[in-house]
């Protein structure tokens, strides 16, 4: 069972300032702490580890019986509810969490794949980026200066809880030097016929190439950038590529969050095939070579250790023994089938009507 219910009137109640202030992004106001709302979210920060520190229902709502048990429950009046949380028709469910922190670890995997959001103001598209990234398998989501909170309440929902088991690590200039020094590519995602001011470092149209074309099956880091404005000339001299998606149609470039998603199908497309060539054809082999015959000088031992003359004695034994049960059984066989002698001769058979064996005397069958 979860802990009793207490029944909250006042809006100045602490917790649901802090509920508030949080939900409005203020982190300092709200501990730290992080604010959700809705069935599904709450459901898929339990399922993903993390905990929850006090939750809020609204006095219309039952509680569920998934609600984890020894955690803050408060029961709120519908308009203070109403109040506290950020959506226009509110779910009557919310709850503060203590958000994860990652960092970048000291080794980069052999297959690391990282999106970088440089300068991204859409919550809704970054939200999106960090569910395509946990669909694809990518490593981690970079943010730049200038990008939005990962939790934000539209990026919380675009992520559709992604962003609860994804690393987004925000990242400096200098920090994604670093990275690119430890051996990361850096692409740069640009529209197929963008063009650049004249103080840019590079030439857009002379150094850029389709995904389709592009090497993604090693350690790199995508980088889109700004909806309006692109990837700023600072990303843009920094890569070590730049990389555009074939468009057909007449538009002039992809939403941030569709273009992301595609790279990252992309990379996931290349590793995939690049992991099935190298583990799942079938191996080489050599055929197996039919057992052969050779000949051996008259002193040489044969392989179980007697000579040629004691082989060839005891063959000559064993022909002699069981000439007159062969002669009976060719006997039967040709009154079957006396037609095969005549199709095959008797030479086929290595034998005379005597059942003696004419291949050549120093010949050895070797197995």
């Amino acid at each position: 069972m979860t802990a009793q219910p207490i029944l909250v009137t006042s809006r100045a109640n602490a917790r649901v300032k802090q509920l508030r202030a949080a939900f409005a992004g203020h982190a300092r106001l709200s501990g730290g702490l992080v604010a959700i709302e809705g069935e599904n979210l709450l459901r898929e920060a339990l399922a993903s580890g993390l905990p929850l520190k006090t939750i809020f229902l609204s006095e219309r709502v039952a509680p569920p019986a998934w609600l984890p048990r020894g955690v803050e429950l408060l029961v709120l009046a519908e308009e203070v509810f109403a109040g506290a949380v950020a959506t226009q028709h509110p779910q009557g469910i919310a709850a503060l969490m203590l958000p994860p922190r990652w960092e970048m670890a000291a080794k980069i995997a052999t297959d690391a794949l990282f999106l970088i959001a440089a300068g991204l103001q859409d919550p809704g598209n970054l939200g999106t980026l960090i569910r395509s990234a946990e669909a694809f398998g990518a490593t981690a989501v970079l943010t730049t200066h200038g990008t939005v909170s990962e939790w934000n309440q539209k990026a919380l929902r675009a992520s559709a809880g992604s962003v609860f088991r994804v690393p987004v690590v925000a990242i400096s200039t200098e920090e994604l030097i670093a990275l690119q020094s430890r051996g990361v590519r850096l692409l740069a995602a640009v529209a197929p016929n963008s063009e650049t001011d004249s103080n840019s470092p590079l030439d857009s149209k002379s150094n850029s190439a389709s995904v389709r074309d592009a090497d993604l099956t090693n350690p790199c880091a995508l980088m889109i950038g700004n909806e309006g404005a692109g990837l700023g000339d600072e990303f843009l001299a920094l890569a070590d590529t730049r990389i555009t998606i074939p468009t057909p149609g007449r538009v002039e470039s992809l939403n941030a969050a569709i273009a992301g998603s595609l790279l990252l199908y992309e990379a996931a497309r290349q590793r995939e095939a690049a992991r099935l060539t190298t583990y799942h054809l079938p191996l080489s082999y050599e055929p197996l070579q039919p057992h052969s015959r050779r000949r051996r000088s008259a002193g040489q031992p044969c392989s179980a250790g007697r000579s040629h003359e004691a082989a060839r004695a005891g063959r000559v034994r064993r022909a002699g023994a069981s000439a007159g049960s062969r002669q009976a059984a060719r006997a039967r066989h040709c009154a079957r089938r006396p037609h095969l002698d005549d199709l095959l001769g008797a030479s086929r058979h290595g034998q005379d009507d005597a059942g003696q064996d004419h291949r050549g005397d120093d010949a050895v069958d070797v197995h």
